[in-house]
């Protein structure tokens, strides 16, 4: 349980592993906000909480227009959401300062939320598209000239530089080399990265992980891949697929995996999709199952290091004494899960 001095020093403190366990409502305003609300903080006295906004909005409380309460966490703006679709379908667009002044947006907005939320600048997001298209084009046995100027480059020489840096080769070389494909998505729990090749999805991990850097070194040195920002055939039906487990619609996943381990790893990760929907296991009970009973704790590390969240579902592996134990989105993220599968079990 979560007391009331724990949830107002998290909200004091902007604390996101609290999102999600709880919202608070100010009681001389009757505004209710998100716990990392950067409004103003109000005395203690003045506060009360609630596990859900439904409970909050039922007492009265309304939602705040600083941290939007009521919106999935991280969702992206509407006017980033059409110059993304703008730039998925035609990749060679260049968005310049004039260009988004046109459409009525702020370039050091557009700017800010690119760096914030995918840790590049919008110019780069857009080379990185161009040059993804054109990697694709090129597998396909397009010629590099062709594509150079199809993908908006007006020299050749330039392409080939900006290749060259993305790639790590140049456009004629390219054939051997293998691109993994990174796109955002948006969650109720907070925006998710994945990452998808050829043989099916690769990564699928919640974009504020400590370890997601580290993460993107291993994947792309184990599969001699650079990872670029860019469409996957995959992506559609992760999408939708995911939206329909978070609606509550579906209890098991039916989408291209791709997993890349040790033996041992492997057979973790494979027991971990036996659990059930809407049930849990332990560690222990993990390791019977394979067939490796003092191997818990190297079951807890393949567990640990599984790239491919909610869809292998590690968050439904608990503590033998049935406590919620580390999880790499954050133990609420793993309350959440497991709260909302018991919803909608039946």
């Amino acid at each position: 349980m979560l007391s009331e001095n724990l949830m107002y020093k998290a909200h004091i403190n902007k604390d996101s592993s609290y999102e999600g366990l709880f919202v608070v409502a100010v009681k001389t305003t009757g505004i209710f906000c998100r716990p990392t609300c950067t409004a103003r903080k109000p005395k203690k006295e003045n506060v009360e909480f609630f596990k859900t906004s439904t409970e909050a909005i039922t007492h009265g409380y309304r939602p705040c227009k600083v941290c939007f309460p009521l919106e999935k966490l991280g969702e992206t703006p509407d006017y980033i959401k059409k110059i993304l679709n703008e730039l998925n379908d035609n990749p060679a667009k260049k968005f310049k300062d004039y260009d988004l002044r046109c459409q009525g947006i702020e370039p050091a907005n557009i700017r800010r939320w690119f760096k914030k939320n995918h840790g590049i600048t919008f110019q780069s997001y857009q080379r990185m598209l161009r040059i993804n298209t054109a990697f694709g084009k090129i597998q396909n046995g397009e010629s590099a000239t062709s594509v150079a100027f199809d993908t908006g480059y007006a020299s050749l020489s330039g392409f080939n530089d900006s290749f060259k840096s993305l790639i790590g080769v140049s456009p004629p070389n390219s054939k051997s080399k293998a691109v993994i494909n990174l796109t955002r998505l948006e969650t109720p729990i907070g925006p998710m990265i994945a990452c998808a090749v050829e043989q099916g999805v690769c990564l699928l991990e919640y974009s504020d992980r400590r370890m997601l850097e580290t993460e993107f070194k291993a994947l792309s040195k184990l599969l001699n891949a650079n990872i670029i920002q860019g469409e996957n055939k995959h992506f559609g039906i992760l999408r939708l697929q995911l939206n329909e487990y978070f609606e509550g619609k579906r209890k098991e996943f039916e989408l291209p995996l791709f997993t890349p381990g040790t033996e041992f790893q492997k057979m973790a990760w494979n027991e971990l999709k036996k659990i059930p929907y809407g049930s849990t296991r332990s560690y222990q009970q993990q390791a019977l199952a394979i067939k490796k009973p003092k191997a818990v704790r190297a079951v807890a590390g393949a567990n640990g290091i599984n790239r491919i969240a909610i869809i292998i579902p590690c968050h439904r592996v608990i503590g033998s004494n049935g406590n919620l134990t580390g999880y790499g989105g954050g133990v609420w993220r793993k309350k959440w899960l497991l709260e909302h599968e018991q919803q909608n079990k039946q």
